[in-house]
Order: structure tokens, then C-alpha cells, then sequence
């Protein structure tokens, strides 16, 4: 999954790497191999990415912008994307349910994920096949990790509103809120 990623010795001393080599990561693989295989699901402070070592869970958000600031960290050349994708059963199991519930085929779902070369690459889940993967984006820019709090979420509210209307937006909203609880562990 995360082969096409470059790796590199995690060598540099600081609290995140050295929280990422007790936990016996040596490469940047190794530590991309760690994230990925925690569980889905959100921290204490969707906000706060450091927390995903400590409370042992994330989410695309938190996970991947914690390998971004390890990349900025020992130096590689990794982006941070957010792209805004159609969250339904088909490409995200689990929420189908919710949706039908909802008279809904598909909501707009904000998900972050880590490109290099253009390669997309999405630690989010481990162990879920998907019936199609997460690739069609209707929006996507590159973004730090400290923007995954509260910038993520008026952009992807903003698209929300400008593509459906500020009533529909909120019970669109609410309905996404469902699906990705239904989805932590």
C-alpha cells in the first residue's frame, strides 16, 4: 500500500520520532506500516494529530497528517492532499445502511490521504476491501496537517452548501456524521 511512498531512516531526534522508534519503527515504512494498522476511529481532538500514537486510533485526517509531519520531519518530499469524494457503501463499507436510511445514494465526504509523484496513497483503514477504491475526486488541494481540524471541516461544509443548499446541508451533514461514527471502532 504504502510502497510507492520513498522511505528513509527515521535517524532525526525529536518527540515524534522518538515516539516512533519506541514503538520500534526504524523507516519511515515501518512507521507508515504502524499507522495504517491502527484502528479506525476518531481521537479525543479531531484536531490534534499527535494523538494517534497515544490514544491508538485515527482517522484519515489524523492519521496521515501525522505521516506528513514525519515526512517534513526526516525530510521527504510527501503531500498532504484533501479531496472531496461520493462517501457510499460501494467505496466506503459500512455506511450503506445509514444512507439508505436516509433516502440517500451517497454523501460528499472530505478525506485526506498522502500523494507523491501523483500516486495516491490511503492509510486509513486496514484489512477493508472496498468494492471500488476512493479515487474520484470532486475537489482536492494540498494541505498542512494543522489544517485538518477546523479548515477541513468549513471547506468541506462550504462544498456541502454551495452544491446542495444551506437546508439540505445540514441533514446532509448530520447524515455524514452517522456514517463515519458508524465506521469507528
Amino acid at each position: 500500500m504504502y510502497s510507492s511512498l520513498p522511505n528513509k531512516n527515521i535517524e532525526r531526534d525529536s518527540d515524534l520520532t522518538n515516539q516512533l522508534r519506541d514503538l520500534g519503527c526504524e523507516t519511515y515504512h515501518d512507521a507508515c506500516d504502524h499507522v495504517w494498522k491502527l484502528a479506525y476511529g476518531r481521537t479525543s481532538n479531531s484536531s490534534d494529530w499527535t494523538l494517534v500514537l497515544t490514544e491508538n486510533v485515527g482517522t484519515c485526517s489524523t492519521k496521515h497528517a501525522l505521516l506528513k509531519a514525519l515526512a517534513d520531519d526526516i525530510g521527504l518530499e510527501i503531500e498532504l492532499k484533501l479531496g472531496i469524494y461520493l462517501m457510499k457503501e460501494s467505496n466506503t463499507p459500512g455506511v450503506g445502511a445509514i444512507l439508505s436510511a436516509s433516502s440517500l445514494e451517497s454523501v460528499p465526504e472530505a478525506h485526506c490521504y498522502l500523494s507523491h509523484n501523483g500516486n495516491r496513497v490511503d492509510l486509513t483503514r486496514f484489512g477493508f476491501d472496498a468494492e471500488e477504491p476512493i479515487s474520484d475526486f470532486l475537489f482536492e488541494q494540498s494541505i498542512i496537517p494543522s489544517d485538518i481540524g477546523e479548515t477541513k471541516r468549513q471547506l468541506h461544509k462550504q462544498y456541502i452548501s454551495e452544491n446542495f443548499g444551506a437546508v439540505e446541508a445540514n441533514r446532509i451533514w448530520n447524515v455524514r456524521e452517522e456514517c463515519i461514527n458508524s465506521l469507528s471502532t
